[in-house]
């Protein structure tokens, strides 16, 4: 069993920042996948960015430019940086644990974009 624990959502305003973090524990695995996902009122859930054990990264195009996502092995930590922030941006945005045999999820954190 994986637990992942979320953090950093909140309301920021057009063109702001928000920093999102997420950290795994129990039963880690050497290589794995982070991510984040959102799910916006009405829409399916999107991938935004994910990160590898080896640093690779994945970005919606949506999102390119504007969003940075980090990992920190030693703490099991993603971080996905948020700049530039648009009111499309709003949704609940998710935490995504996985490799080939195993897909945890968080529980989610809200982002509101708003004026």
């Amino acid at each position: 069993q994986v637990q992942l624990v979320e953090s950093g959502g909140g309301l920021a305003q057009p063109g702001g920042s928000l920093r999102l973090s997420c950290t795994a524990s129990g039963s880690i695995s050497r290589f794995y996948i982070m991510g984040w996902y959102r799910q916006a009122p009405g829409k399916q859930r999107e991938l935004v960015a994910d990160i590898s054990s080896g640093f690779a990264t994945t970005y919606a195009d949506s999102v390119k430019g504007r969003f940075t996502i980090s990992r920190d092995n030693a703490k099991n930590t993603v971080y996905l940086q948020m700049n530039s922030l648009k009111l499309e941006d709003t949704a609940v945005y998710y935490c995504n644990y996985r490799n080939s045999a195993i897909n945890y999820w968080g529980k989610g954190t809200l982002v509101t974009v708003s004026s």
